[in-house]
């Protein structure tokens, strides 16, 4: 024991100095973590006041957050249909009232996120394999091309919508091109840090029996990536099918335009009509692609 006794005492007054520099640095973030927050919501004006009006005609000096909160439920109640169970069906009617013409551009918005998650996937996987650190044939092409998907991802694809209406004029056209070139910088990122985690031993037998680049990542990279590509893909094509709803607003195809028309004109029970379609669209869509993605894993884990 008292051999011991010198290396017992040196490991708690290591511990000891370990639990006081672990509290320092914990007490430090803290600190720093605290006064970010405090900078932030003074410059996002979480501590501006404004002057409001109370019912009995009393004006006072709020917070704008705590003054704005009832305005949104007042917008919130507002978008709320009147629906009654003796008249549920003429009610829901009146709420539906332009179903028609919703359902036709709800079908082109699934389309807009199709087309526009095939071209995405298409550009990222090619895109993939020189950005990945550990494929990429030089430094210069795996800087180009890592540059290149930033930009893609960068630039929001509501800003692509309008450069593109402007190009080619209002249509889905416009919104296909926009999310397409969003999703392969979005994409090309996923994919390429799916490679860079594979395992580069089945590479290297590719390579000592004579195969090329495009054998190794052919039979060594695409065979261990395929399982994490497709879950990739399929949430963003959710990602998709919600972005094709919204860059209606600049005259790029599906229901954002109709969504944009409804506030516009303040019909807000319209508004609620449209979000509950998108929402039912986007659980639908969720259900299929776990199913797809468990169905198309399942199959690759068993090597067919």
């Amino acid at each position: 024991m008292t051999a011991l006794s010198p290396a017992i005492d040196r490991f708690e007054l290591d511990y000891a100095a370990a639990r006081r520099k672990a509290l320092r640095v914990n007490t430090i973030s803290t600190v720093l973590f605290a006064l970010c927050f405090v900078v932030t919501a003074w410059i996002g004006g979480f501590f501006d006041m404004t002057d409001v009006t109370l019912s009995n005609g009393e004006r006072v000096s709020m917070w704008k957050i705590w003054a704005g909160l009832p305005r949104l439920g007042e917008y919130l109640y507002k978008t709320l249909p009147v629906l009654r169970w003796e008249t549920l069906d003429a009610d829901l009617a009146e709420w539906f009232w332009r179903w028609k013409v919703w359902l036709r551009l709800l079908v082109e918005t699934v389309l807009i996120a199709y087309m526009a998650t095939l071209l995405g996937i298409v550009g990222a996987f090619l895109l993939s394999f020189p950005a990945s650190r550990n494929l990429s044939p030089n430094r210069f092409v795996l800087n180009l091309t890592r540059r290149y998907l930033e930009i893609l991802r960068t630039v929001p694809d509501l800003v692509w919508a309008l450069i593109f209406v402007f190009c080619f004029g209002v249509g889905p056209l416009a919104g296909v091109l926009a999310i397409g070139l969003h999703a392969t910088g979005a994409l090309g990122k996923l994919y390429s840090e799916a490679n860079e985690n594979a395992d580069m031993r089945p590479l290297e037998g590719i390579k000592a029996s004579g195969g090329s680049w495009f054998d190794q990542i052919r039979y060594g990279i695409v065979p261990q990536v395929v399982p994490n590509i497709i879950s990739y893909t399929l949430l963003r094509f959710e990602i998709n099918v919600r972005s094709s709803s919204i860059i209606g607003f600049v005259g790029a195809g599906g229901l954002g335009q109709e969504i944009r028309v409804a506030m516009s004109l303040q019909e807000y029970t319209d508004l609620s009509a449209l979000f509950l379609i998108i929402f039912v669209t986007v659980i639908v869509m969720d259900m299929l692609s776990e199913k797809v993605r468990h169905r198309i894993i399942g199959l690759t884990g068993r090597g067919v």
